[in-house]
């Protein structure tokens, strides 16, 4: 099995210059990253993604050791050019020496051209390395004054697509006598909405049944709940957005985890699908009582 086209970024670059940032914007992109494969695997790396056909977005970074490191990424990348299977691109990362000398005193790293030397020696035999490939890049992005935040959002920028959709929204039903979800970003108790377990024929359903999700949404309080807390999070969503945040969890809370919540979870992640978010609904105790009514 082949797929058509592959896109491929090799991100390079001055050592220190952000290349982890980098890999990690492009994960969130949904590359697969490959962080210091050896050139000299490159080509069976490239048989095997042909034959799958399950990747079409790969990003490698690539640290150069040494000449002849330099030169077997060269003809790999050579080799790649003179394929339709693949289009590749250079992403080379810059710095000032001023900032690159900052850097590796703040981490007390030693440059990896420079093991028993000083740090500017490294970075004058890195550059003179690196000059050959910073000409062939399709980007070159001078990070030196440059934030982290700055640099990823210059990236995505520069590399999204149409089908890039980096902010999702996770939407968990949970139940509090089970603990709170620890990675929740919002959390809405709805412990005060009437409560289908008292009642016999519902109390061994759960929210995703039509008799649970009826009664729950049936009650004028949770009519006026509802509007109010799906007018919070489109409100609160934008702003999460903006502040680069990729992911956020919005977990909704009733005793058991069982009715309450897994109706309302599943009517406010459907409220958000239409207002084309991305969402992943989950209920994370939804059946924990049917588990514990078998185990005993």
């Amino acid at each position: 099995m082949m797929v058509d086209s592959l896109q491929l970024v090799i991100i390079t670059g001055m050592s220190g210059a952000g290349k982890t940032v980098a890999m990690q914007s492009f994960e969130d992109m949904g590359y697969f990253c490959v962080d210091n494969m050896p050139p000299s695997l490159l080509p069976k790396f490239w048989e095997l993604v042909k034959e799958s056909g399950k990747l079409t977005k790969i990003a490698l970074v690539i640290d150069l050791r040494s000449r002849a490191f330099f030169d077997e990424i060269l003809t790999a990348i050579g080799s790649m050019d003179n394929t339709s299977f693949i289009t590749t691109k250079i992403l080379f990362l810059e710095a000032e020496d001023a900032v690159l000398v900052s850097r590796y005193k703040e981490t007390r790293r030693a440059h990896p051209l420079a093991r028993d030397g000083r740090v500017m020696d490294g970075i004058r035999s890195e550059r003179e390395l690196l000059n050959e490939i910073k000409g062939r890049a399709q980007l070159v992005i001078d990070t030196s004054h440059l934030t982290p935040r700055q640099l990823r959002e210059e990236i995505i920028s520069s590399f999204k697509t149409e089908d890039t959709n980096l902010f999702r929204v996770e939407v968990i039903s949970f139940g509090f006598k089970y603990g709170l979800p620890i990675d929740a970003d919002v959390v809405m108790d709805v412990r005060f909405l009437p409560n289908p377990h008292y009642i016999d024929t519902l109390r061994p359903l759960t929210g995703l049944d039509k008799p649970v999700y009826d009664y729950v949404m049936q009650q004028p309080e949770t009519e006026q709940f509802y509007r109010k807390f799906i007018d919070l999070l489109l409100y609160v969503l934008p702003g999460y957005k903006k502040e680069g945040k990729n992911n956020v969890t919005i977990a909704i809370g009733c005793t058991g985890g069982q009715h309450r919540s897994v109706a309302l979870t599943e009517r406010v992640g459907r409220q958000l699908i239409a207002d084309d978010y991305k969402v992943n609904i989950t209920h994370r105790d939804k059946d924990k009582r049917k588990e514990s009514i078998n185990r005993s």
